[in-house]
Parts: structure tokens; sequence; C-alpha cells
């Protein structure tokens, strides 16, 4: 009854606090298998912390140039551990997942080379980096080339066309896991394994960049267990467990690892230098929490696709399926659906909670978006958090959630600015 009380506070009818717990209680078996794999990915985080020998000392972080800088390279070995590579690059100086995947891309390419996309458009950010649209810097303007496969209709991989594609200039292969403004499935770390086999079979020299953005932790392997060279993403996402207050990741073999590094700072300088500051402890901490915070998302994201499925709407993934990603897309089919929705996770935000989001033209997006972002950490899309292009078919991508507790808020919460504007019936 208090929780009912304070429901009613945070301005839930009972109307739809009924129907969310009665979906809630048909979820407790897909809950538990959640937690195991949490339970597996927290031993394994532990176990590379341990085996690395973290230490009070690596919490203290560096200033000036960074020269021995203990935390910064043990975290470093902790991050090939957890994604058993060669190496890792984890650094508060790249400043976000876009980052982190241009980084990649512009260390492992040289003019002339081709890159590959066998999955389809990327994301809408990278279309700059690449030069899809055209933008100052791309890779585009360096003499590197790009050609994509397109999914089938069913959202596999075109085998054919992927063996067609691979000519003697393709250098570098990126698989996105996740689907980011787009109605088509994640993908799987044994999918993306089968496809790197594939790939590797009709080119065995081939570098081959998994971003692995809102794919951490969601399974026990990661890409980088499956055969992919480097495996890039964002510490503001899973895997920096909602305390990194900044930062990217790559991890993968030496030498890729290795170019990125000269790309960061500079030729001769490499991993050596870039002070860590004062953003160690969050790091460690943040990577300690991250298993479990990507399980509360996990839960959340089933609960609203089980939600948003009951009442009629298109979600991918559907209620039933397995999950790759913590990233829920829900159709909606209008603008108004679209925006009632994000307005309603804004409202469950303990930041910003009375803020109304509007449609913006937000920096690398070829649209308006729309974004539901009450955080403690700016954009930390592992915090409850919603957003979506204003463009057909008008869907909201939602994702995070620290605590389930938050999440099932936030989830009750879109659901009552959609019943309140005459959008949802219950």
């Amino acid at each position: 009854m208090q929780n009912q009380s304070l429901y009613s506070q945070l301005h839930i009818s009972s109307e739809v606090l009924s129907f969310g717990n009665a979906v809630w209680a048909s979820l407790s078996d897909r809950f538990q298998k959640i937690d195991e794999v949490s339970e597996y990915n927290q031993l394994k985080v532990i176990k590379a912390m341990q085996d690395n020998r973290v230490s009070e000392a690596c919490m203290l972080g560096t200033t000036g140039y960074g020269y021995n800088d203990l935390g910064r390279d043990t975290l470093e070995k902790v991050y090939a551990s957890v994604f058993h590579t060669e190496d890792a690059l984890v650094r508060p100086q790249i400043t976000c997942g876009t980052h982190a995947l241009a980084l990649a891309l512009m260390s492992n390419l040289r003019p002339g080379d081709e890159l590959l996309s066998p999955v389809g458009k990327p994301y809408d950010t990278l279309e700059e980096v690449i030069g899809i649209r055209p933008s100052r810097g791309s890779l585009a303007e360096y003499g590197i080339t790009y050609r994509q496969v397109d999914l089938k209709e069913d959202g596999s991989f075109d085998y054919d066309g992927i063996r067609s594609a691979i000519n003697e200039k393709t250098k570098l292969v990126t698989i996105q896991r996740s689907k980011g403004y787009q109605t088509r499935p994640s993908f799987g770390v044994d999918q993306i394994g089968q496809l790197i086999a594939f790939i590797r079979n009709e080119k065995p020299e081939l570098t081959v960049m998994v971003d692995n953005c809102y794919g951490e932790f969601v399974e026990e392997k990661e890409p980088s267990d499956c055969g992919a060279d480097i495996v890039v993403g964002s510490l503001i996402k899973n895997i920096g467990g909602g305390l990194s207050p900044i930062g990217g990741y790559l991890a993968g073999k030496k030498e890729c690892i290795e170019n990125a590094a000269v790309r960061l700072t500079s030729p001769g300088l490499g991993k050596e230098v870039g002070a860590s500051l004062e953003v160690l402890r969050s790091l460690y901490q943040g990577l300690f929490f991250a298993p479990n915070v990507t399980a509360n998302a996990l839960k959340t994201a089933i609960f609203a696709a089980n939600i948003y499925e009951k009442l009629g709407f298109d979600v991918i993934p559907n209620a039933k399926e397995e999950r790759h990603d913590i990233i829920q897309a829900i159709t909606f089919g209008t603008p108004e659906g679209l925006c009632g929705f994000c307005e309603g996770i804004q409202k469950a935000s303990p930041v910003d909670g009375f803020v109304k989001p509007e449609p913006w033209d937000m920096p690398g997006y070829d649209s308006k978006v729309i974004m539901a972002a009450g955080a403690f950490i700016s954009g930390s899309s592992i915090e409850l958090s919603a957003d979506g292009p204003m463009r057909e078919p008008y869907a909201a991508y939602f994702q995070g959630g620290l605590t389930w507790q938050h999440g099932k808020l936030g989830i009750l919460s879109s659901l009552q600015a959609l019943v309140e504007k005459g959008i949802v019936t219950l």
C-alpha cells in the first residue's frame, strides 16, 4: 500500500499501475535468467581485477603528461582481461562512442583502403565520420572508400552480397551490434561470430571491428571471444556502470590498439601519455557495477516490450525474443506517440524531471531528434533514457535504468503520458 501511495504521488494512476504489475508478474523466469548471466559477468570482472592486482594506488590518477600512470595502465589490462584480448585503450580523452569508433577506423585504415559494412547502414553519427554525408575530416576526405551490403528483408546477412563486395581494396569490416535508429534486429555474439568466420574464409587478412555499444555484459561472451580484432564502446553506456563520467574504450589485437593510441595522442607517444586526472575511481567502480546495472537495464527493456506489445504496438525485439543489447525499439507511427513516450520517461527522471523534451537538431544527425535524458551523467544512455528521430516510422529507442525499480517507474510513466494524451486506452 505504501508503494501504491508513492506511485500516486509520482502521478501514476492505479489503472496504469495494475496493468504494469500484471505484466511484471509474468516475467520472473526471464528475470532469473538475466540474473544468472549477470552473476557470471560479475565474477569475470572481479577475476580480471584480481588477476591484474588492482590496488588502492590505482585510484589516485595523474596530471600533466600522465607518465607512469599505474591506475590507467592497470585499468587497460583489466579491460583486456575482461574481453580476452591482447591489449586495450581506455581513456577519458575519448569523448564518446562515436569518437571511439572514429578513432578505431581512422587509425587502422589508410588512403586507398576500403571500409565494408556487411550489416547495412551504420548509426547516424557515423555517416559523417565515413563521409556518406560529406563532413570535414571524414574518411572520404582521406581517400578511404566505403561499401555496404544491406541485410535481407528478414534481417539476416546477405552472404552472397558480402562475398561479392569484398575486393582487393577491402581492409576493414565494421559490424554494428546494436540496431541504431533502425527497426532491424540486434545481433547476438554467436551471430557475429558466424559472420566473422565467413569473412575470414573469404579474406583472412581483413581487420574486423565490432561496434559493441549497448551490448557489453548482455551475454556471457563478447564479440572478441568470437574472432573480432577490435571491439569498441562508450564508458557512459553499459560498461561504465552509470559511474563513468566520460570516456571510451577499444579492446583487441595489440597492433590495432597501438595504431589507435598513436592516433589519439601522437606518433612516438602512443599510450605513454594521457593523464587520468581524478576519474579512475569512477572508471574502476563503474566497471565493477556494470554487470548488475546492465541486468537492470535488460529487465526494464523486457518490461517495456511486454507492456507495449500487449497494447498492440510493434516492438523490436518482441516480448519473448532473446536479447543481445539493452535497446528496446517501440514504433508509434505518429510524432505525437513518440513525443508522448519521451515526455513520460523524462517525468520519471531524478534529474530534470520537470523538463519537457522537445525535438531539436542534434549534431551528427540528419533529422530532428527528441531525447529524454534526465541523467546524473549528461547523455549517459545506461541511465533511464529514450530518444528517436522525428521521421517515419516515429519509433522510440529506449534504453537504460541503473536500477530495475527506476526502470519500472519510467515505463509506467511513459504509459501514463500516452493514456493522458488519448493515444493509449487500457
